[in-house]
């Protein structure tokens, strides 16, 4: 256990974090604007996100501390061996489902951006994955190292160039959506909190990153190492929950600007009209779009990928 445990707090962090990047958040986050409007969308997302940063807290700290996965957590929380089996296939299920969902938007991007079939694009999309997680963690951590600063201007250049166009928010905090005319009901709520908690799964693909923190041996080295666990275990959601509320204003804005309802919870329908709008040509916009929704997929398909492999791993050992 203390051999795997090599690599500093903040490498281990990052790369934990490297994974946030996934654009499922924003198309989460539009999904149920579209449907309950403004109000009741922004509620469930963060009653969500807090139910999520809570319940994420002690799985963090319990796999950190004794360098555990999710299926020996759950095995020594109490679920046994059957039971552990059970959860290890649903949250195998979970990287599966998220694997295809991330590939899915990716090849999306593909045909959008530069006119790539979308049979090849899935093609494409899964296979150039298997590379980067070949060798584990030292690859997938060099990987999520080099890509992060791309990632971070990409992410933030979309809605820094908004905030130089004076946007008006009426349009985003006016959004009544299709269900949504009578106000936030307990109902609409509730509903929309079923789509944002279908995410809590995620905290898993943390864990079986933040099972690598290094041991702390001093005072500094504890602070450290708590401020790793807290920023990429359960702070996951703080992230989550600021795509998502990303994701539906941009759902506002593409509506706005005559994109249809089905495409305008696609993430790249999202992020193209953002561009559009702020760089008044069509080029950088797809530009900028390809290269945005590229990386952000692979960063997340590595770790469903990786998370993946160990949980079905998990699962079929003990079946057998």
């Amino acid at each position: 256990r203390r051999r795997a445990r090599r690599w500093s707090s903040g490498r281990v962090a990052n790369t934990a974090l490297g994974s946030i990047s996934f654009l499922a958040l924003e198309a989460v986050g539009g999904a149920i604007t579209l449907t309950y409007g403004f109000d009741a969308a922004i509620i469930a997302i963060m009653l969500a996100g807090l139910i999520m940063f809570l319940t994420g807290l002690p799985i963090s700290y319990y796999a950190a501390k004794y360098g555990v996965d999710i299926d020996l957590l759950t095995r020594g929380a109490g679920f046994g061996y059957i039971g552990s089996t059970i959860t290890s296939l649903i949250y195998a299920s979970f990287t599966f489902i998220f694997f295809a969902l991330e590939a899915a938007i990716l090849s999306y991007a593909l045909e959008f951006c530069f006119g790539i079939p979308l049979s090849l694009g899935y093609l494409l999309s899964a296979l150039v994955v298997i590379p980067l997680v070949m060798n584990g963690f030292s690859k997938i951590s060099s990987f999520q190292s080099w890509t992060q600063p791309f990632s971070i201007v990409l992410h933030i250049l979309p809605f820094a160039l908004l905030a130089t166009m004076d946007q008006d928010l009426g349009t985003w905090t006016e959004f009544t959506g299709e269900k949504g005319g009578e106000g936030p009901t307990f109902l609409l709520i509730g509903a929309a909190m079923g789509v944002v908690l279908s995410l809590i799964a995620q905290i898993g693909e943390q864990v079986d990153f933040l099972r690598f923190l290094p041991e702390p041996k001093t005072r500094a080295e504890r602070r450290r190492w708590w401020l790793a666990l807290l920023a990429a275990g359960p702070g996951w959601t703080v992230l989550g929950v600021a795509k998502m509320l990303a994701g539906s204003f941009l759902l506002t804005l593409a509506v706005a600007g005559s994109v249809s309802p089905r495409d305008a919870t696609d993430p790249t329908q999202m992020y193209f009209i953002a561009y559009e709008m702020t760089l008044d040509s069509r080029f950088w916009a797809l530009a900028l779009t390809g290269a945005f929704v590229i990386l952000s997929q692979l960063k997340i398909n590595v770790t469903n990928a990786y998370a993946g492999s160990i949980a079905w791993s998990n699962f079929f050992s003990r079946l057998t």
